[in-house]
Order: structure tokens, then sequence, then C-alpha cells
């Protein structure tokens, strides 16, 4: 029996995988697919228990609920089937060559709550209709929501980061040698992958989804890790998801996302995550001249 591919250690995270031919698809198709089917499952159950006031556009708490626990359950499971496909730690499919830094994190997730802040700020002031909030309110409903959002939602936003940007991307780069090609092979199909999974039929929504793959393809190959837009994820959706919450005048928040439902506007929050992109950018190049400089100096 031939021993398991190694990581290649000399490239970029993103393209650190060595895997047999056979193995991309799998890892590109089989986890999202496994999410859907269990996301439909655990949402009819949740929608029969709740009663038919929620559903696929109006979300209560079991709904997201459901919604949350399928992305958690298979994202979290996608990591040790990958890594020992490659035949690596699992913390290979978080940071490479370096360690899991949890100062990166910190860090990032300050700079991602700002920016979701701010993305949000200048939605209500500039296109205050197409936010989707009535009004303030706190019911039972409100409550429910509010605790499943605090115990789910980062999860979720952590498991998809693992599926398509520590798991699918590495895993189609593998097909390629030339590093760069590699790496953009990577970040579109992962991106693409990740824009499907949402099941928008509207253009805008669809482009807004595939921009937010490439976004953290970019920052996870720039800083050599998953800190970043693992830290983007969890504060944009669950800052987000709370102001759904407290706005919705009471009740389950709206997730839209047939024709119509997105539009010019989500320029506006693309604009700022692109600022954060170079941000995280800027900060990793200035940190690895630092590391370099250090290592000469040596």
């Amino acid at each position: 029996m031939t021993a398991a591919p190694r990581p290649r250690q000399s490239r970029r995270f993103g393209a650190h995988l060595r895997l047999r031919w056979w193995m991309p698809p799998l890892i590109l198709l089989l986890p999202p697919l496994a999410m859907i089917a269990l996301q439909v499952v655990l949402f009819l159950a949740a929608t029969s228990l709740q009663g038919d006031s929620y559903g696929a556009e109006v979300v209560g708490p079991l709904q997201l609920l459901a919604v949350n626990l399928s992305m958690g359950i298979t994202g979290v499971l996608t990591v040790p089937v990958v890594a020992r496909l490659a035949g690596v730690p699992w913390r290979a499919l978080l940071s490479h060559p370096r360690r899991p830094d949890r100062r990166r994190l910190g860090i990032y997730l300050l700079w991602a709550l700002g920016t979701t802040v701010l993305a949000n700020a200048a939605l209500a002031l500039l296109v205050p209709e197409r936010t989707g909030w009535t009004g303030p309110a706190l019911t039972g409903t409100t409550v429910g929501l509010l605790v499943v959002i605090a115990a789910t939602t980062p999860l979720a936003a952590l498991a998809e980061e693992l599926m398509f940007r520590g798991a699918a991307m590495p895993a189609l780069a593998s097909w390629i040698r030339p590093e760069r090609a590699a790496l953009a092979l990577g970040a579109a199909g992962s991106a693409l992958a990740f824009a499907l999974t949402h099941l928008s039929t509207d253009p805008w929504l669809f482009g807004y989804h595939l921009f937010l793959g490439l976004a953290t393809a970019a920052m996870a190959i720039g800083s050599r890790g998953l800190e970043a837009p693992i830290a983007f994820h969890l504060a944009n959706n669950t800052f987000t998801a709370v102001l759904n919450a407290l706005l919705a005048d009471g009740g389950g928040f709206d997730v839209q996302r047939s024709a119509g439902a997105g539009g010019p506007h989500l320029v506006i929050p693309a604009l700022l995550v692109l600022v954060l992109v170079v941000a995280v950018l800027r900060r990793e190049r200035r940190l690895e001249e630092r590391a370099g400089a250090t290592t000469s100096s040596g």
C-alpha cells in the first residue's frame, strides 16, 4: 500500500495539499450536498413543529437552528475526513506552514466587526427599504432567535470556512502544479461552490456571494490561514442576524433569495469587504517582511 500524500511545505496555504486525482471532486461536492440534504430534513422538521407561520422566506428560531446545525455538523466533520485523505494533521486545514494564531483571529474579528457595523449603518441610511427591517420589538420569538444566534451562528460561520476555504480550495488546487494557477483554480472553484450552496436565484445576490467567496479566499491565501475569513464570516453573520432578529417587529426575520431580493445596494457592503481584504493583505505582507528581516539578521 502506497504512503499517504504529504503537505507541500514550500507552497502557500490554499495550494499545500497533495491529493490523488479523484479526491477533489468528492471534497468539493459531497460536503455541500450533504449539508443541503441535512438542512432540508431539519428545516422541514422545524417547520412542522413550529407551524405554518414560518418557512423558507420567514425564519423562526427552530428554522434558524436547523440551518445552523446543518452547516455546523457538516463543516466540522469535513475537516478530519479531508485531513485523513490528504495525510496531514487537521490543523493543516486551518493554517500552513504556520500554526493557528488566536491573536490574529482576535485582531481580524475586531476589524471585521467594524466593517460589518459600517456596512449595516450605510444600508440603513442610504437604502432603508432594502434592509428588511420593520421595527424593534422583544417577544418570545425574538428571544428564541437571539439564543439560537448566540449558540449556533458562530459555529455555522466557522463550518462554512472549514468546508470551502479550508477543504475545497486546497483540494481543487491540488490538481495543478504551478502554484499561482493552482491558487486561482482553488479560489474560483470554492467561491463558486460557496455561492451555489446559498441557493439564490437573484443575480445580484448570487454575485455578492460569489464575491464574498473570492474575498475570503484572498484573505486565507494572503494570511496563510483561516483566521481572517473566519473572523469576517463570524462577525458578519452574527451581527447581521442579531440586527435582523431585533428589528423584525417581534416575529421571524426575512431570508429572501428569489429574484428581486438583491440589487445595486449590495455594492455598499461589497466595497467595505474589499477594504477589509486590502487591510488584511497589507498587514500580512508587513508581518512576512518583518519575519524575513528577523531571519536574515539572525
